[in-house]
């Protein structure tokens, strides 16, 4: 696993505002929305083999600039088991991916996430505990919160909640009707943007916000962590995934 040493990232820092042009904001000035990536991001799959990434390769395998997940009747699993980013354990980021699958599938995005053991597989080395914007073909849960093996259902799609450890999640605001929402998602690619930073965790598809999470639950809450993606128990599944990047923020 790789982490930041103390001086790379200072100078990297320093050189970043050195080089950075001075914005004077006029009156006239709006948000606006950015063509292609902004700067930062850094790809994280090389388009052609699972190097940087662990995970089981009867499930797992890499070409023509996909990353697979595939479930066949042969190898039906009695757990989910993820495919594990192992260049860093990200805090505070931005992540893009774009995905598809199957009309029966069911994944999803871990992060800030841990590799625990497996009560029901023990032979699974890949299981994982933590945040995850939800994936599945039937988009029901598609663009949620769901903790892996964690405290669950964090936010569903079109809410913006708040978590305390104290009681089920609160509902503070909405950010969209969840069966609307459900409407923009794509039977083909579709392109995810995640935001983590501090306790506020935003799940983002094709350009439209599905849910936030602001976690006050600092028992809870895990605030750094792995990156994974899943492969769900059931039947046969496929999951692809293409174009990772990360900025970390």
């Amino acid at each position: 696993m790789k982490t930041l040493g103390r001086r790379p990232f200072l100078a990297g820092f320093i050189a970043g505002v050195a080089g950075a042009q001075t914005y004077v904001p006029k009156q006239s000035d709006r948000p606006e929305t950015v063509a292609g990536d902004e700067p930062g991001f850094t790809p994280m799959f090389d388009g052609k083999t699972l190097s940087g990434w662990e995970g089981d390769p009867k499930y797992w395998r890499a070409g023509d600039g996909v990353m697979t997940g595939e479930i066949t009747p042969e190898t039906l699993i009695k757990s989910n088991t993820f495919l594990i980013w192992r260049e860093a354990s990200p805090r505070d980021f931005e992540l893009k991916v774009d995905y598809r699958i199957t009309t029966g599938g069911n994944s999803g995005i871990n992060y800030r996430s841990v590799v625990v053991p497996d009560a029901v597989t023990p032979a699974n080395k890949f299981a994982m505990r933590g945040y995850q914007c939800d994936i599945d073909g039937q988009n029901r849960y598609t663009g949620n919160n769901y903790e892996e093996k964690g405290r669950l259902f964090l936010a569903v799609r079109g809410q913006v909640t708040r978590v305390t450890g104290t009681r089920t999640p609160v509902v503070v605001s909405t950010v969209g009707d969840n069966k609307e929402l459900a409407g923009l998602l794509s039977a083909d690619w579709n392109s995810i943007h995640l935001v983590a930073r501090e306790n506020v965790l935003m799940h983002n598809i094709n350009g439209r916000l599905m849910s936030v999470t602001i976690d006050d639950d600092a028992k809870g809450r895990t605030m750094e962590g792995l990156i994974g993606v899943q492969v769900h128990v059931g039947g046969p599944m496929k999951i692809e995934y293409r174009n990772w990047r990360i900025k970390k923020l």
